[in-house]
């Protein structure tokens, strides 16, 4: 299809693991899962008789509450007698009494048997019958919905995603109340069987994305996926890129957000960070809060924000270029006082800037390694130490440690990481660039960066979009934020099959008779 036309192919994989029957002999089904279980301590494995009839009960008692499993199903086993026939009393076991009281399946696979005891089911099969039945009683800790820890706001709603995948799918459904959401579920990893979901409004999501994520999660052979930077890495189309193919939240305003757009949500469970797909550029350019405050202020903040993310990316280089092939271009009593400060260090500016660079940078990481209560202190004031200290020294002048801090400042104000360690991993060859040729290294940086940017795909979607391809109508919700009382339309460059989004009017107009 044209819209794919330059995504790679691979060779598709279904990550379906080889069917197992046994038929139905007890013995050999008993002796095969203690086999499959063998050397596995938290596994138990046991059997019972009851009206006359053999049972094998398997389990992860870790993952299962035993005490509601005695209470609600052992007792029916065990205390009641259903018939005289050993083959009614499964029959009713099966289909009358556990089938109609939990969510239950009955399978013969004996493979599928395997994955749902470790998935926290209890698995029972009986004499005389190929048959197995297989409940959930799972029993798991799992962290409480808490304020999210990176993307937090003033006015919006502070409940951020958790690890486990059921209760992140509940916090959608809870915001998006319609069975237009669709929630598609694959087991992804040779070992891990880890769920991967994928969840999409029907209708409004176009059709071929949604085959073209599914296809490409299928395409993923690992022997286990740990979290949604696995499914990220093997889905994008330009692996090498350093710019993001995919938003990462852990916030369900902004997952509801994106459904409602007409994209794609990629949920894996074990983790609290979906993926969204497709993205474009100027997604990473705004923030949560800007779609809590009035359209005015949000505006300010937003194009604030784009600012400080150039003065992030180029202020250093800048510097670099003008201080060592154009220094005609600065104020004449602004070059006598940097050429002051630069008297006695030892080092050109490009060796000086990468010295507090990296410098920064390390103090960065430190701050995010170590505890969280000093973490911040850690990174303030190590900063503040050692630029006071280098300075002293004659190593750094006292302008590059004020361009250094003004740029790692600015680098905070990205609202989004991945993004942000963009911004920061390309601040460093543009400034060898500007060290080896000037202001025209600085130009053929930022036309380079550009050049890769127009030629970034987002599942075969333009990473520049609206901008380049131009979409006059998706700007409202670019640079600038309208309020929406003009943002009828959702974003058409998604591909979305219902394009209508509301039919607000201007707060005094009137309303249009139909």
């Amino acid at each position: 299809m044209p819209f794919f036309s330059k995504v790679k192919k691979q060779t598709p994989n279904t990550n379906t693991p080889e069917q197992v029957f046994l038929g139905e002999d007890f013995d050999i089904r008993y002796k095969w899962l203690k086999q499959s279980f063998n050397q596995c301590s938290d596994i138990t494995i046991y059997e019972l008789t009851a009206n006359h009839t053999r049972c094998g009960i398997v389990y992860l008692q870790a993952m299962v509450d035993e005490n509601l499993f005695d209470e609600q199903v052992l007792s029916y086993i065990v205390n009641e007698d259903y018939a005289s026939s050993h083959q009614e009393f499964i029959h009713k076991l099966l289909e009358l009494k556990l089938i109609s009281a939990m969510s239950s399946s009955v399978l013969t696979d004996m493979q599928k048997a395997v994955e749902l005891v470790l998935d926290g089911n209890i698995l029972i099969f009986f004499e005389g019958d190929p048959r197995m039945l297989a409940f959930p009683l799972q029993k798991f800790e799992k962290r409480a919905i808490s304020e999210p820890a990176n993307e937090n706001v003033i006015r919006g709603p502070r409940e951020a995603f958790v690890e486990d995948i059921h209760t992140n799918i509940t916090l959608i459904r809870r915001k998006i109340k319609t069975p237009a959401l669709k929630i598609e579920q694959q087991l992804i990893g040779k070992f891990t069987k880890t769920k991967v979901v994928i969840g999409y409004l029907e209708g409004i999501c176009k059709p071929e994305i949604i085959e073209e994520v599914k296809q490409r999660i299928e395409r993923i052979k690992m022997d286990g996926v740990l979290g949604s930077s696995y499914i990220e890495e093997n889905i994008d189309d330009f692996p090498l890129s350093p710019f993001p193919q995919a938003q990462k939240t852990e916030r369900p305003d902004v997952v509801a957000g994106a459904l409602l757009e007409g994209r794609v949500v990629i949920f894996v469970d074990g983790t609290p960070i979906p993926l969204i797909v497709p993205v474009t550029l100027t997604m990473f350019l705004q923030s949560p809060e800007d779609y809590y405050q009035r359209y005015i202020f949000a505006n300010f903040v937003r194009w604030l924000r784009i600012v400080f993310i150039v003065i992030s990316l180029l202020f250093p280089s800048f510097y670099i270029a003008l201080t060592t092939f154009h220094p005609v271009m600065i104020p004449s009593d602004l070059l006598l006082s940097v050429a002051a400060a630069r008297d006695l260090v030892p080092f050109p500016a490009i060796v000086e800037a990468f010295i507090m660079e990296l410098t920064f940078e390390a103090l960065r990481e430190a701050g995010l390694r170590i505890p969280k209560a000093i973490g911040q202190a850690i990174s303030i004031l190590g900063a503040l130490v050692i630029g006071q200290a280098a300075v002293q020294a004659g190593i750094v002048s006292a302008p590059m440690v004020i361009i250094v801090s003004l740029t790692g400042i600015s680098s905070f104000i990205v609202p989004y990481f991945d993004f942000g360690f963009s911004i920061r991993l390309l601040r460093f060859p543009i400034m060898i660039l500007s060290g080896s040729f000037g202001i025209f290294g600085l130009m053929i940086g930022c036309l380079l960066i550009y050049i890769h940017l127009v030629h970034l795909r987002s599942f075969g979607m333009p990473y520049l979009t609206p901008i380049a391809p131009m979409r006059a109508n998706d700007l409202k919700d670019s640079f600038l934020r309208a309020p929406w009382w003009l943002m009828k339309r959702r974003p058409s460059f998604v591909g979305t099959k219902n394009l209508k989004r509301s039919n607000l009017q201007y707060p005094f107009a009137e309303e249009d008779e139909d």
